[in-house]
């Protein structure tokens, strides 16, 4: 889901940009988007894609399929395209028409920015964030609610 869904409830036509981002590094990495990866446990797909691109180590994440047949050049593009669809601000995101001429050319793309949800928080940063904020909140259907006497 979308950031800004998430945080405030917004949908937009960027909601499915973001969506079809993620789907994109889950076909080009062969990996699902909730699950840990090798040494950094915190890290989802999206962060790992990230630090992966950062680092110029990106054909590091491709499924080994894609590289047996030599589909590395259109492997790292889809990862761009997918971390550009993933990106914080919806604004910054491009069009699913944008993102479609960029996957059918090549033309030079954009450099993605940092994206959004690039880590996952642990069931204990969840208790944190709680007595925090002191307020009731939801992490995946389950409720914590305070309860206090009056």
């Amino acid at each position: 889901m979308s950031p800004e869904y998430v945080i405030f409830g917004n949908f937009s036509t960027k909601y499915d940009v973001f969506s079809f981002g993620v789907l994109l590094l889950e076909i080009i990495s062969g990996k699902r988007n909730n699950v840990d990866y090798q040494n950094h446990p915190a890290l989802n797909l999206i962060g790992f894609a990230w630090e992966l691109w950062r680092q110029d180590k990106a054909l590091e994440i491709i499924d080994s399929s894609l590289e047996e047949l030599g589909f590395s050049n259109e492997a790292l593009r889809c990862i761009q395209v997918g971390l550009l669809c993933v990106q914080e601000c919806a604004a910054d995101r491009p069009a699913m028409s944008e993102v479609v001429f960029m996957l059918g050319n090549n033309t030079s793309l954009p450099s993605p920015k940092q994206p959004a949800f690039i880590l996952r928080r642990s069931s204990s940063n969840l208790g944190k964030l709680m007595n925090r904020l002191g307020e009731p909140f939801s992490a995946r259907e389950v409720s914590i609610t305070v309860i206090e006497a009056r």
